[in-house]
């Protein structure tokens, strides 16, 4: 009888629900979209009942095509950041989830980073104080959800990430657990105990009652239980946050290994091994995953806040393009942008400037310039901030990568690729099945469950589909990289 591993990769704008045999066969996949929620500028929510309607969806899509009985293990991949509040009780969401993307915390950010506490913050942490994580999401809704902060008193408030949400839906209430790649997006895990900052959770007044227990991240979380489209007792053995899942996908398990997602953002991690290195380049310092032998990888990691979402803007807001896959013939119909730079800091800069205020500029326009001009800054400015990135972690680890594994919905634009490529300097590397953030809870699923008993066995399951050499020398990319620089400067 064949054994499956159902893995559930809940992203930002959708939910992807997907079956793989043990021998990483794809069976069957199903992706929800879901609403999303602006209710002021700057700020960004999902509805958890819509979410979870959305996993609802993909598995019962996933179950008609197989005895739900032959599913072997439940790996979860998740959207990082994303803060959940819900009765521990009975499930029941007490606040929209605010979103990783959301703004509403930047002022005080700032406070904090002007009573002198982000260095103290990182060297805990790893992570620089931003509204991108969790811990003042958390704090702001216990100060303005009377629900939220009564439940807290009362001790009936669960907080977690989407992975713990999601983990109290599919056991019934039974489990309030999370792992370390998840947990280390938070501001208010230790990195090094790989347990909750009892410091962190006092400054932000989160009580650890209200928080998950923290187990590795291939290890049993809990059963599936109450379940409308499958049987109680299948465990939930894996979960990773989706960048960390698609390092593990990209089998990066080696130190010095990295990839980037492009995804609504883009995100570099590289893998550095057993060793907790500090960036001094304003790069996150985080967990990559726990073993079941308690053996944690650690990786640095540079996000940039928008890369499919830049090209949704072409699409959604400008309406030059009626859908994303336009977006390369158009920016490859002229040979160059004509000197337009677009700066996507449409939320903010992401690393390694961490701006939360900085916005958007379109510039170097002239009576010349054509929407396929605009189309190509679009896909080199996605381009330019993932150089910033990678500069600056070559710089923490003192040493140049060779190559970059790519994936992610974007990395399927070939013209994106070679922009990337050329302005790096480095070979990208794209493989066959570049859906890598679903196939990493696959193969956390599998390491949990015992199916595979090793990372070196997933090592041999990636598959190279294409790469791609940078064609431009280092005079052009130097000058292009200047000229980027003055147009970041112009955005802040």
């Amino acid at each position: 009888m064949n054994q499956y591993i159902l893995a559930i990769d809940q992203g930002t704008t959708g939910t992807k629900v997907l079956l793989m045999d043990t021998k990483l066969n794809l069976v069957a996949e199903k992706s929800t979209p879901f609403e999303q929620h602006f209710p002021q500028p700057g700020w960004v929510e999902h509805d958890l009942d819509q979410i979870w309607a959305s996993v609802e969806t993909g598995i019962a899509a996933i179950v008609a095509r197989v005895d739900p009985k032959q599913i072997a293990a439940i790996g979860i991949t998740n959207q990082r950041e994303t803060v959940c509040f819900w009765e521990r009780s009975t499930n029941v969401a007490l606040a929209r989830a605010i979103v990783w993307q959301d703004r509403r915390t930047a002022d005080r950010c700032k406070e904090l980073r002007n009573a002198g506490l982000e260095e103290k913050i990182q060297k805990t942490t790893g992570l620089l104080l931003d509204p991108y994580f969790s811990s003042t999401k958390i704090e702001w809704m216990l100060k303005n959800s009377p629900k939220v902060a009564n439940a807290m008193k009362t001790a009936t408030l669960a907080v977690g990430t989407i992975d713990s949400f999601l983990l109290a839906r599919l056991s019934g209430g039974i489990t309030h657990a999370t792992e370390p790649s998840n947990a280390s997006r938070t501001m208010l895990l230790n990195l090094e105990a790989t347990d909750w900052s009892e410091e962190n959770l006092k400054l932000f007044g989160v009580t650890r009652g209200s928080m998950p227990k923290v187990q590795p991240s291939f290890s049993k979380f809990g059963v599936t239980k109450g379940m409308k489209k499958l049987p109680d007792g299948i465990p939930i053995t894996g979960i990773v946050g989706d960048q960390q899942s698609a390092l593990l996908g990209q089998a990066c398990i080696h130190e010095g290994q990295a990839k980037c997602t492009y995804g609504t953002g883009a995100f570099l991690l590289m893998n550095t091994g057993s060793t907790i290195r500090q960036s001094k380049h304003r790069l996150l310092t985080t967990i990559a995953w726990t073993e079941f032998n308690g053996k944690t990888t650690y990786a640095l990691e540079g996000s940039a806040f928008m890369a499919g979402a830049t090209i949704q803007w072409l699409r959604d807001g400008l309406r030059i393009i009626k859908d994303a896959p336009e977006v390369e013939a158009l920016a490859q119909s002229v040979p160059s942008t004509d000197g337009v730079f677009l700066v996507p800091a449409f939320t903010g800069l992401g690393a390694p400037y961490w701006d939360p205020n900085a916005r958007a500029i379109l510039c170097g326009m002239t009576r010349g310039t054509t929407k396929a001009h605009i189309a190509r800054a679009a896909l080199e400015g996605i381009a330019f901030q993932n150089v910033d990135i990678l500069q600056a972690m070559e710089k923490d680890v003192g040493r140049e990568i060779s190559s970059l594994n790519v994936d992610g919905g974007a990395c399927k634009n070939n013209l994106l690729m070679q922009i990337q490529s050329d302005l790096l300097g480095r070979k990208l590397k794209r493989p066959a099945f570049t859906e890598t953030t679903s196939l990493g809870a696959v193969f956390a699923a599998g390491l949990g469950a015992g199916i595979w008993t090793s990372l070196s066995e997933i090592e041999k399951a990636w598959e190279l589909e294409r790469e791609f050499a940078p064609e431009t020398g280092l005079e052009d990319r130097s000058h292009r990289l200047v000229a980027w620089q003055k147009a970041v400067k112009r955005a802040q």
